[in-house]
């Protein structure tokens, strides 16, 4: 039986595709920065829909542009030195590209809300939770100073916040780590958005408050029929909630599948590597086995495949095309690699990677 950190494949659930409404539809997003020392490609290519009800799950170490994507739906790339271009970014059908600034404000935080890595840091510390909560509802609602209040000590209940009425005029670092990542997910909650991305929402937080963070997630996903993208490099957490994969490297999408799929099934070098890398609580002296190397500077990326370096599979079409995704027999995802079949034979095997 394959191990995933703690978790067993037997013991994760089975995720059926949502066939819900289709909220979010990102086509060919790629997002540059220009330095001084050259272009960063922070994001390359990088596609996926997304469906009411549904978690898409986006993985992937420090770097691959899992937070730029997010950053670029949202629209909150700072522009210089950020550029963004896409195919579409279709919100509900509606292509944000073509709305105005304004408009954009408008889908922002009320339609799509987003929860930030670090609370301590994304919250103002000269400011109360309860009002930052409020301003929302000033904001978008025009809600007087009490109904605002009132709506924040609601919402600050709802994400289960203990005696909120007594702490809504509480301020940031008054709160555990956990307690101020509820308050981030209130704030992202408080206009009912029909999509909430979830940047690292467990970083820093201890086993414990990890599973209480993400267990509140899916109870308000589930009750709101949210879309969620969950953006994480915590494979454990990956697995116990998401229904859809996308693994990046290097700014692009190297393998999609169902979470299932992906798990069980998964066909790219740089996903075996990460799943070999993971923990267990089974074995006595047990060594990780890391991914050689380290990931490669966004602005000069390797010719042909990005991961060619690191790759124990790796031939000399890796080092001169770059792989795009595709179908391998016997799986339902999407892999780029040119050497997916072999690695799938190797895991079904037991063998390694076959290099040259």
């Amino acid at each position: 039986m394959e191990e995933v950190g703690s978790v067993t494949v037997a013991d994760i659930p089975s995720h059926q595709q949502k066939v819900g409404e289709v909220l979010l539809e990102v086509e060919d997003l790629s997002v540059d920065f220009k330095t001084d020392a050259g272009v960063v490609k922070a994001v390359q290519s990088v596609s996926f829909t997304l469906h009411a009800g549904e978690t898409l799950a986006i993985i992937g170490e420090s770097g691959s542009g899992k937070s730029v994507t997010a950053q670029a739906i949202m629209g909150i790339v700072p522009s210089p030195p950020g550029v963004v271009n896409a195919h579409a970014i279709r919100f509900r059908g509606q292509n944000l590209a073509d709305l105005t600034e304004k408009d954009r404000r408008k889908v922002r935080g009320q339609e799509i809300a987003m929860i930030f890595q670090d609370p301590l840091t994304s919250l103002n510390p000269v400011y109360s939770v309860g009002k930052q909560i409020g301003e929302m509802f000033r904001v978008h609602r025009g809600a007087s100073r009490k109904e605002a209040t009132e709506a924040a000590i609601e919402l600050m209940e709802q994400v289960r916040i203990p005696e909120a009425r007594l702490r809504v005029g509480d301020y940031p670092h008054q709160f555990s780590g956990g307690m101020r990542q509820r308050v981030m997910i209130a704030m992202a909650l408080s206009l009912d958005p029909a999509v909430l991305i979830a940047d690292e929402p467990t970083t820093a937080l201890d086993v414990t408050v990890q599973a209480q963070i993400m267990e509140l997630l899916g109870s308000l996903q589930e009750e709101h029929n949210m879309g969620l993208i969950l953006i994480t490099h915590d494979l454990g957490v990956v697995a116990s909630v998401a229904d859809t994969v996308q693994l990046m490297y290097a700014g692009g999408v190297v393998e999609k599948a169902g979470a299932d799929d992906f798990y069980e099934a998964h066909a790219h070098p740089y996903a075996e590597g990460l799943m070999r890398s993971i923990p267990t609580l089974i074995g006595e002296d047990e060594r990780l086995i890391p991914i050689e190397g380290a990931p490669p500077s966004l602005i000069r990326l390797p010719p042909g495949c990005p991961f060619n370096p690191r790759c124990p599979y790796v031939t000399d079409r890796c080092r001169t095309e770059k792989p795009l995704l595709r179908s391998i027999a016997g799986y339902a995802g999407l892999v780029a690699c040119h050497n997916a079949e072999d690695v799938r034979s190797a895991k079904v095997g037991g063998g390694g990677g076959s290099g040259e």
